[in-house]
């Protein structure tokens, strides 16, 4: 499995968390060991979005997959 297969079996681990509170994540690319994603739904407007990302996405995605350097929130 290479990693953004694995990467975006992560991120449907992480997807019911997220559901549950009315929100979803999206995947936008993974380029330079970077993670780019797109919180929509609740998620989109959420005051607590930084922290979801930093501390629960991030961290869990870094400690999968070490060579991931950071999570890039996408607000298209």
């Amino acid at each position: 499995m290479n990693a953004l297969e694995k990467i975006k079996d992560l991120l449907d681990d992480i997807r019911p968390f997220l559901n549950m509170e009315g929100g979803d994540i999206e995947l936008i690319k993974y380029e330079d060991n970077y993670v780019y994603i797109k919180l929509t739904g609740a998620c989109a407007n959420c005051g607590y979005q930084d922290v979801t990302i930093k501390e629960n996405i991030e961290s869990y995605l870094k400690e999968e997959l070490p060579e991931i350097k950071g999570v890039v929130n996408v607000s298209l």
